[in-house]
């Protein structure tokens, strides 16, 4: 894989704006002369215990250990490897990264990728300009406009229209210098069957661009203007909606549409809407519900549920009321179940969708759905309660074993409760009974795993290490001092002797780093390091809440003199060497400093 240079790399961390990337995630507010503080994006908690630092750019989490700089902060909030992450930040500052040398074979695949990439994104503009400037489009603009979409939301999605024409894209690209194997491999040109000759895969159709996070556009969904169009060499008529098939540039069940426009707002707001259609989320959106994606077809993937998860701990499903939608709420719970998301249902009236109702009742009436929605449990309970056949022993013993998994998923909690009583009253059932019925197979049956309830505790990360030791600690605290006080720091950390005075391996790293990099921590970092990295990372964001203090500084370099003195008074009664009277009066007279200078501590901060 080619790799970029690292000035590339130092250009795109100077021109971000660290505070703005991570309040995307999270709150924050100012917690220091160099730090701001906020509820960790990383682990559920009440209380801040989550640390930036905005001119060195790291992160420290004090509750969950979550450490980093601003392209781990990417790599972690949005599931990329490091290149990925340094791409969206170049991006998203407008500076062109230079690569290291490469291989030739490596170095023309990525040749090859960017021109498909290119091609695409000329054909979107193309059928954008289309749909706003041909006459032929006056039905498509119709159509959109009947569904109450708006130009300025269609621009924002970079809706467009592909003419009727055969040939249209495929001459105008030739003529750009791109080949028919492109064409071909983009999935814009298809061959006839009857002739093999080569023509525009998409006609008379409105069409909606798929982009990945980036915005990148990698294929397009494209609807038919009349039920009985015809599609394809073959004469055949084709369908209502035609899409990109997958391809070196297009996986359908890897991306969400709108998930670009939509990831701010979502993270913003703890929870992403998931649709069906793309005229539903662009409706959404033009309603002002900014956080909504779509499913791009009802056969929802692992890899759309990982990329929800990446963008909320909540997802709220509003999918159309008929079976495929509730079949594709099934499978979202089943797969949301393994990453902890919380799953809630969006109540749409039957036979409506969320475009639909927006259209009918206004952004007011999609709002107040949203917020009655209901737990997918609570749901699932109601839809097999409505489906089933109430009116004989057999029929509501069908129900209950369709229940038992349901029920298995729920710890005792007021919901169970609730959910029990509803099924007793539905079915009529002393309630004592359903509960025993309920819970009689739990964790036995098929598909009766007991798992917590989806969206407890989401995201939680457990601390990669026990609590630090004491002495560790002081180390910790004097280091962050050095780092708050470069000045009076450098003379103290030059003052010691590193394989004496701290404890562990990577405090020792730490300390001799930071002996040539106080004043720019952030400079010449080992990159196979991340352990040092992440203690870096933490000390920095210490310092930022911290004012520099000589004196707190020189009275914890006197506890790490004395713990020094105190290991080595160890040592020799443990070997033997019998008399530690010498150790012991300079134990005393160390003592004895670190209390002046303490005393002089509490003078200076109060």
């Amino acid at each position: 894989m080619a790799l970029y240079t690292r000035e590339s790399k130092d250009r795109v961390r100077d021109a971000i704006d660290f505070v703005e990337l991570v309040s995307a995630r999270t709150d924050l507010r100012r917690a220091g002369q160099n730090s701001y503080e906020g509820l960790c994006p990383f682990h559920e908690e009440r209380t801040p215990s989550f640390g930036i630092d905005p001119v060195q750019k790291v992160y420290y989490c004090f509750g969950c250990q979550a450490a980093g700089d601003v392209f781990t902060f990417v790599q972690e909030t949005e599931n990329l490897d490091f290149k990925g992450a340094l791409e969206l930040l170049a991006d998203r500052c407008g500076i062109e990264l230079e690569r290291e040398q490469e291989d030739e074979g490596e170095a023309e695949r990525r040749r090859g990728r960017e021109r498909l990439l290119e091609l695409l994104a000329r054909t979107s503009a193309y059928y954008e300009r289309c749909l706003w400037e041909s006459e032929e489009a006056a039905r498509a603009r119709e159509y959109l406009q009947g569904r109450g979409l708006g130009e300025e939301i269609l621009k924002e999605f970079h809706v467009g229209y592909a003419p009727s024409a055969w040939d249209r894209v495929l001459s105008a690209s030739l003529r750009g210098g791109f080949s028919e194997a492109e064409l071909y491999a983009t999935g814009l040109a298809q061959r006839s069957q009857q002739n093999r000759q080569l023509y525009d895969r998409f006609r008379s159709r409105i069409m909606f661009p798929l982009a990945d996070i980036r915005g990148r556009v990698l294929g397009f969904g494209a609807r038919a203007l009349s039920e009985d169009q015809q599609d394809g060499g073959g004469g055949g008529r084709g369908p209502k909606y035609l899409n990109t098939s997958d391809n070196t540039i297009y996986h359908k069940g890897q991306h969400l549409y709108g998930a670009n426009l939509a990831r701010s707002h979502a993270a913003k707001a703890n929870e992403v809407i998931l649709c069906e259609g793309y005229t539903d989320v662009i409706a959404l959106h033009q309603a002002g519900v900014r956080n909504a994606v779509g499913l791009m077809g009802t056969a929802l993937t692992a890899e759309q549920v990982g990329e929800l998860a990446r963008m909320a701990p909540t997802v709220l499903l509003a999918l159309d009321a008929d079976s495929a939608g509730q079949e594709a709420m099934l499978r979202a719970a089943g797969l949301a179940a393994r990453r902890k998301l919380e799953l809630r249902v969006v109540p749409l009236p039957t036979g409506t969708d969320p475009a639909e109702l927006v259209q009918d009742e206004g952004a007011g009436a999609i709002e107040r759905a949203v917020e009655e929605s209901v737990p997918f449990v609570r749901f699932r309970v109601e839809r097999v309660l409505d489906g089933g056949d109430h009116g004989s022993p057999e029929g509501r013993d069908r129900m209950l074993d369709e229940l038992r998994p349901v029920f298995a998923t729920l710890p005792p909690s007021a919901l169970r409760m609730e959910l029990t009583r509803m099924v007793s009253e539905r079915l009529q059932l002393p309630e004592s009974l359903a509960e025993r019925t309920l819970t009689a197979a739990r964790g036995r049956g098929p598909g009766a795993e007991v798992r917590p309830a989806a969206g407890g505790d989401a995201g939680a990360r457990a601390p990669t290490s026990q609590v630090a030791a004491r002495g560790e600690s002081t180390e910790r605290a004097f280091l962050a001092q050095c780092l708050a006080g470069p000045e009076s720091g450098a003379r103290a950390l030059g003052e010691l002797e590193l394989s004496a005075h701290f404890t562990s391996d990577l405090l020792r790293r730490a300390a001799g780093y930071l002996r040539e990099h106080l004043t720019d921590p952030g400079a010449d970092l080992p990159e196979d390091d991340s352990d040092l990295a992440g203690l870096l990372a933490e000390l920095v964001v210490q310092a930022g809440r911290e004012s520099p203090a000589p004196a707190m500084l020189e009275s914890q370099r006197m506890q790490l003199e004395l713990a020094r003195i105190d290991r080595e008074i160890q040592r020799a009664r443990g070997q033997e060497r019998g008399d530690v009277s010498e150790l012991a009066l300079r134990r005393a007279e160390v003592k004895r400093e670190f209390d002046r200078a303490y005393e002089r501590a509490l003078e200076e901060t109060g």
